[in-house]
């Protein structure tokens, strides 16, 4: 675990609730499907948060996990160098990061290179791994290996597709829905922005009768 000092007053109940967040069972489940996914010259980690943090923390086990998504020559991350340079070892994790979330790991489940380097919340690191999982369960395209009962299959939205004579007959309900207009006059109206020509009582027009002739013999 990487070297950090003591938490004091409310840093350290912030980071005991974090700690109970992290599932030893999930642990477990995440390491199962690592292994497999990665082929078995991986050494499986003693059980425990601070194992795991261990396991994962160079880097290079979580960049061998995104590739192995990829089909052969198509691998995000060309090269994984060992070393044991710590900020080589968190350049890996953030390339990690940057390929998980183009594979499709939404922006919200991805956690910051300091929450595994330093321990800060392995949970998040938890559901990163669990979302990518997910994911590749998801894409079904045969490079997920592992039980599928491991991560949820994602919902896929399904795109409906019409014939032209649905259209049509949807084309023609639509116009029996708005009515007709058949049939209809303008009688009676005036053009928009028309003054409306407003006469007495005892106008002699609104009787009926033309106005006598006022003009000089």
């Amino acid at each position: 675990m990487a070297n950090r000092g003591p938490s004091y007053g409310l840093s350290r109940e912030v980071q005991e609730k974090i700690e109970q967040k992290y599932d030893p069972d999930l642990e477990s489940r995440l390491v199962d499907w690592i292994m497999l996914q990665c082929g078995d010259d991986l050494v499986r980690p003693e059980p425990g948060k601070q194992n795991f943090q261990t396991w994962l923390m160079d880097g290079t086990i979580l960049c061998r996990l995104i590739n192995s998504l990829y089909p052969s020559g198509s691998e995000p991350i060309k090269k994984i160098p060992e070393t044991k340079m710590a900020f080589k070892q968190m350049e890996k994790i953030s390339q990690f990061l940057e390929a998980a979330e183009v594979y499709g790991v939404v922006r919200g489940d991805i956690f910051q290179t300091v929450d595994l380097w330093e321990g800060k919340d392995l949970a998040a690191v938890q559901r990163t791994l669990m979302a990518l999982g997910s994911e590749a369960l998801t894409k079904d395209d045969g490079h997920y290996h592992g039980n599928k009962d491991w991560f949820r299959r994602k919902a896929k939205g399904h795109r409906r597709e019409f014939s032209e004579e649905q259209l049509r007959q949807g084309r023609a309900l639509i116009g029996l829905q708005m009515g007709s207009n058949r049939g209809a006059s303008q009688s009676g109206m005036v053009g928009y922005g028309t003054p409306r020509q407003i006469m007495r009582y005892d106008s002699p027009r609104r009787n009926g009768t033309d106005a006598p002739d006022q003009s000089p013999s």
